[in-house]
């Protein structure tokens, strides 16, 4: 049984979108970017995937260069290819393409020594649904305050 520990989520893919499926794939890293993300620090700002060659490739996914790095740092945007298995990467691809969904990264973790990513077939949400997700989010913050002081008396 390995362990896993999330690094970080993508709060903001939730949001922006209407998650479909799932899936675990692993990222091709060179040695400084699995001592940085390890520490922490990687961001998802903006960062997706595009199928490509039967591929997939994240892009605009950040890794910090590593601290106690040296002339041999990685950069810091560069594209990365995603490891998943060959028919796992053929099914998103024939959804993107057909159906006009979107692969975005949910969360990057440690299982085990390895870093592996969580990535989703997600569809945009409207302006519409995201205000009702603001609102529902407000409602459930409200009720638990009240009921949080209904018992402290």
């Amino acid at each position: 049984m390995s362990s896993v520990k999330l690094i970080q989520k993508n709060k903001k893919a939730f949001f922006n979108y209407e998650i479909i499926e799932e899936l675990e794939v692993g990222i091709s890293l060179v040695g400084t970017e699995v001592k940085s993300v390890r520490e922490g620090k990687c961001s998802f700002s903006d960062s997706y995937i595009v199928p490509k060659n039967g591929s997939l490739m994240l892009i605009g996914f950040l890794i910090q260069p590593y601290t106690h790095g040296n002339i041999f740092n990685h950069k810091t945007d560069r594209t990365r290819r995603l490891l998943a298995h060959k028919m796992e990467i053929k099914k998103f691809t024939r959804k993107v393409n057909e159906r006009g969904f979107t692969i975005v990264p949910l969360e990057i973790y440690l299982k085990g020594n390895l870093v592996k990513m969580k990535i989703a077939l997600a569809r945009g949400k409207n302006v519409r649904d995201k205000k009702e997700a603001i609102k529902e989010r407000d409602m459930n913050r409200d009720t638990r305050r009240q009921l949080r002081e209904l018992n402290s008396y």
